[in-house]
């Protein structure tokens, strides 16, 4: 079975909702969203902070930097990132506010604020937005990468993501982006579907214009 024939009756659900994602879809080609179920939300946090406004490719090297800082994991543990100074993570290329905020997320863990996967995953999203939202530093946007691509949610539009406002605004022929609060609401009929909505979206290629025409 195809890893990612679990994502067919979504696409098929957003192909029939009208021409525009129809044409989306044969453009960009099957869905191969790709979550990272095995990570705990600890370093899924730490590492949406670390790609924010980023490309995946600087977001890549900064966590690569990051991970060669300690050679006892695979990822540093919340005790290694308090430990840290401020110089060491600054030459991993976080900027000051980012470390403030992965220093909070470590501080949130081993408090008991940033919950285990297992707890994360019997609670519901927005529980979870408000729950981590009061970590300084983290924004609803976090939270939402953190269950598009570690707890595997289906239905998460991160409405706040300029690719993904960008994206809509292309996908319809718009003159400006959508507000996050009405996107919300547009998406609302793209529902149980719309992270895989968001994945399309994301990819839209803009660099030539509206080629969906």
């Amino acid at each position: 079975m195809n890893l990612f024939s679990r994502y067919d009756g979504s696409v098929a659900f957003l192909a029939a909702h009208d021409d525009d994602w129809a044409r989306l879809i044969d453009l960009v080609g099957p869905c191969r969203h790709d979550p990272k179920a095995a990570r705990e939300p600890y370093e899924a946090l730490v590492r949406a902070i670390a790609y924010q406004q980023l490309t995946a490719k600087a977001g890549d090297a900064i966590v690569g930097r990051l991970k060669g800082l300690f050679d006892n994991s695979d990822f540093p543990t919340p005790e290694d990132l308090i430990a840290a100074e401020f110089d060491q993570l600054r030459t991993c290329g976080f900027s000051a506010s980012k470390i403030a905020t992965i220093k909070a997320i470590a501080r949130g863990t081993l408090d008991g604020l940033v919950p285990t996967r297992d707890i994360a995953a019997a609670m519901t999203g927005e529980a979870l937005i408000d729950r981590m939202t009061g970590i300084k530093g983290i924004g609803r946007w976090t939270v939402e990468m953190l269950l598009m691509y570690s707890l595997e949610r289906m239905d998460i539009l991160p409405a706040d993501d300029f690719g993904v406002r960008e994206g809509y605004r292309v996908l319809k022929s718009l003159p400006e982006q959508p507000k996050p609060r009405d996107l919300r609401e547009i998406s609302k009929a793209w529902s149980p579907h719309r992270t895989v909505a968001a994945w399309y979206l994301w990819r839209i290629p803009r660099e030539r214009g509206n080629v969906l025409k």
